[in-house]
């Protein structure tokens, strides 16, 4: 656990020029001091971050701070203060235990604090976002993709992307798919039945009969399961998969032969995985959220050297912790003691982030931002993305909530 980090020393001490302003004096003074030749008087706000630094979702924990954190310097200029108010950071583990980071949110709030950003895991997002409405504080999710997140309550906002977009980037990959059999074959987890319904609401919309194979997150052998997907000889595999046990399913789809006669899309993961996919890789048809040599802007560039100066390499999740920082700066601006007021300030905000323009959707919080169509191809022993092409946020925006 990292504690509270203090991102600027607290204001210098008043104390003294007070005793001196009220102490006698022999002579009476000519001159006054203006109040405007005081230094200001500082105040300080605690955000607490509650992310998965231990467990399996450890490294995409990893890969969100590093990008807060280089979002956080970006966003202040590197003071850590907006205006007079200095951002306190209190980093909680949640290990990916919902209940875990249910206690650790009701601790946060407890002592006050009432902004409150990160999360990896989808069914924890979901706990925390409840407790953020039953207490009235903002809650910025992190990576976590679940498509219910987005519209679940007016504290709920998400930094990252959601399951709809991964969808509706996959199916920009396909022909016409009315009447074809898509299986989406997935972890029975909040993330893996969030794609299940973003598979059934867009491609099942189109016209595609959807079915799916869901494994549980603690399954570390996947040849049967690998074994289901041939049988099931559908015209479609949709893979939402998300973990330490990545590898291991891949080769399983590799030694049934899968890709030899079923086309195969998936998100492209992080870069430990890059290398995962074996012989396959170059036969498997990748959306992708974020890599580094995707987007090609300043601010892009900008996180990728502050993460790199810090010694990491900005990844799969880096945006998200980045967008978090940019958000949080923003919602203090309009005044860190005020959450209706910092609701208001990000609900229809438009801003410059590592994935270009980026918009919260005022209705219901969704994210809008560009998606990529990615292939892999051999760099050495292993594998690198090479971008294919850049789908416009318009084009992958999720459905509106009805009203």
């Amino acid at each position: 656990m990292r504690g509270t980090t203090t991102l600027l020393a607290g204001a210098t001490a008043l104390t003294a020029l007070a005793i001196a302003g009220c102490a006698p004096s022999e002579t009476e003074a000519t001159d006054e001091v203006s109040s405007s030749e005081l230094p200001a008087m500082e105040t300080a706000v605690t955000v607490g971050i509650i992310t998965s630094e231990t467990g399996v979702l450890a490294g995409y924990g990893e890969q969100y701070l590093a990008g807060f954190e280089a979002g956080l310097d970006y966003a202040t200029d590197g003071t850590g203060k907006v205006g007079d108010t200095v951002i306190e950071v209190d980093y909680r583990d949640d290990a990916g235990d919902v209940d875990k980071a249910v206690t650790i949110t009701k601790e946060l709030i407890g002592d006050g604090v009432n902004i409150i950003a990160g999360t990896v895991s989808s069914g924890v997002a979901l706990s925390v976002a409840e407790q953020a409405e039953q207490n009235q504080v903002l809650y910025i999710s992190g990576p976590a993709a679940a498509d219910a997140l987005t519209g679940l309550n007016d504290y709920t906002f998400r930094s990252g992307r959601q399951s709809s977009q991964d969808v509706a980037t996959a199916g920009m990959f396909l022909d016409d798919i009315s009447g074809k059999d898509v299986l989406v074959f997935a972890q029975d987890s909040a993330f893996g039945q969030g794609n299940v319904a973003a598979v059934e609401a867009i491609l099942g919309a189109d016209g595609a009969n959807v079915d799916s194979l869901l494994v549980a997150e603690d399954v570390t052998e996947f040849t049967t399961f690998a074994q289901q997907v041939v049988d099931a000889d559908p015209d479609l595999v949709f893979v939402a998969w998300a973990g330490a046990t990545s590898g291991a399913m891949w080769e399983a789809m590799s030694q049934q032969d899968v890709f030899a006669s079923i086309p195969v899309v998936t998100g492209l993961g992080d870069s430990a995985t890059f290398g995962a996919y074996g012989a396959a890789s170059e036969e498997i048809s990748f959306l992708n959220h974020y890599f580094a040599g995707g987007p090609s802007n300043d601010v892009n560039t900008a996180m990728v050297e502050s993460i790199e100066a810090a010694g990491g390499t900005a990844d799969l999740f880096s945006p998200d912790g980045f967008n978090a920082a940019l958000m949080i700066v923003h919602a203090i601006e309009a005044g860190y003691d005020d959450v209706d007021a910092m609701i208001a300030a990000l609900e229809g905000w438009s801003f410059d982030g590592p994935k270009g323009t980026t918009t919260i959707r005022e209705s219901d919080h969704a994210l809008l931002q560009e998606m990529y169509q990615v292939t892999l191809v051999a760099d050495g022993d292993s594998y690198a993305p090479e971008l294919l092409d850049v789908v416009a946020a318009a084009d992958v925006a999720p459905a509106e909530l009805a009203e």
